[in-house]
């Protein structure tokens, strides 16, 4: 009587570390390239990168497969892999799709958060503010990146959160630069306070107005941010 195989513990934990491996380094790459150490238009060396995230070319190459997927890497036969440009003419469109996505979310959220939802919003909003008055930038993206994800996730709407989930990860890097613009960082905080306050008073017209202003703004700060370097390449 043949006996069926047992299955190899050891193959599926590898199998399982391989996974893991490359989602850490896709996550590493995401924050680079977001943050500007990878820059736009840049060629990306395997073995440096290999080396700087700790793994070998195979977990790499599938980070970057991930990577390429959400826009953020060109991929390209018989070169080397390339850092995408963000992309001036889909600007618009993104952030426009976003707001509305972020504005039906807060209307929701007025309606259906729960008290300890507004009470974690508010402990975000207040470490976001202290970053900001210590001009700590990275602390103050990924707080405010955590703000608009749980606004989106207390509409407790699966089809939207699944929407937003598709599309910032395409905005991650131009909200990050968006901030550098005049003014901006000290505006968005002010936004944010105004969002959570009408989310407090339960107030679905005025959250989902000034969120959907707020996104908006992004956008617009972020074209002005590009528009030099853009007029640059058209003179050319």
């Amino acid at each position: 009587m043949q006996q069926k195989s047992k299955p190899n513990p050891g193959r599926k934990s590898a199998k399982l570390k391989r996974m893991g491996l490359h989602e850490r380094a896709a996550a590493r790459m995401r924050t680079m390239i977001i943050r500007g150490e990878l820059p736009p238009g840049s060629q990306t060396q395997e073995t440096r990168l290999s080396k700087k995230l700790g793994v070998s070319r195979t977990p790499l190459r599938e980070a970057m497969k991930v990577l390429a997927a959400e826009g953020l890497i060109e991929l390209r036969p018989n070169r080397s892999p390339r850092i995408a440009d963000i992309a001036v003419d889909g600007i618009s469109e993104l952030f426009e799709a976003l707001a509305g996505i972020e504005r039906l979310a807060a209307e929701l959220a007025a309606k259906r958060a729960t008290g300890r939802d507004l009470a974690r919003l508010r402990t975000l909003q207040t470490r976001m503010e202290g970053h900001h008055r210590d001009g700590k930038l990275d602390e103050y993206f990924a707080i405010n990146g955590e703000i608009h994800n749980a606004i989106v996730r207390m509409a407790r709407n699966t089809p939207l959160r699944e929407a937003h989930e598709t599309l910032i990860s395409r905005a991650e890097r131009a909200r990050y630069l968006a901030l550098g613009a005049d003014r901006r960082w000290s505006n968005s905080v002010e936004e944010h306070a105004g969002v959570l306050a009408a989310l407090e008073a339960r107030d679905s017209e005025a959250a989902g107005r000034l969120l959907g202003a707020h996104v908006r703004q992004t956008g617009t700060a972020l074209l002005e941010v590009l528009a030099p370097s853009k007029s640059r390449l058209t003179a050319a």
